[in-house]
């Protein structure tokens, strides 16, 4: 589509053309932004983009779908590259185990980010935004393993785990 953020409002329609989904349409419910009362991510997807996340791969076919403002300073890739990721390092698992596990919720073949994403623009789906917000919040106990195994102000110290509480837009700086 080629738009701005602030371009997406409540009303808007957007098509979804890429390599993973075909012919997907939904319709923004509410302006950019406007998140569930205690569902408060610490980033949003232009500032995970913009850290390095998810190897550089994770939705740099997605441009049409998303803010073009979104991409600007993404750290992305053609390939997976670990070094784009904030810490350096991989954390994540392929998209076949999460598949397995059962954490793959249509209509969104990517996962969580890929509902953040749609989330953040403006999209409500009821129940599955109910599932998704509830899996972030318990993702949130990795901070507590960092904060009980790390001393304050090591950022280095368990890096992996940061770097997944990062992809689930929490502060891996804690």
């Amino acid at each position: 589509m080629g738009l701005s953020e602030k371009d997406y409002r409540a009303g808007l329609v957007i098509e979804v053309n890429d390599r993973m989904q075909r012919d997907y349409r939904y319709e923004l419910a509410v302006d950019v932004g406007g998140l569930a009362d205690g569902f408060t991510p610490h980033y949003s997807p232009a500032e995970m983009l913009a850290m390095g996340v998810f190897e550089g791969k994770y939705c740099n076919d997605c441009t049409d779908e998303l803010p073009t403002e979104w991409f600007d300073g993404a750290k992305t890739s053609d390939v997976a590259n670990v070094e784009l990721n904030y810490f350096g390092v991989k954390s994540r698992q392929r998209l076949s185990e999460w598949r397995r596990k059962g954490w793959i919720y249509e209509p969104d073949p990517r996962g969580w980010f890929q509902w953040y994403c749609r989330y953040y623009l403006g999209r409500r789906i009821e129940a599955l935004d109910a599932v998704q917000i509830k899996r972030w919040r318990a993702f949130s106990r990795h901070a507590g393993q960092v904060r009980a195994n790390c001393d304050p102000g090591d950022i280095f110290c368990r890096p992996r785990q940061r770097q997944g509480l990062l992809q689930w837009a929490h502060d891996p700086l804690i």
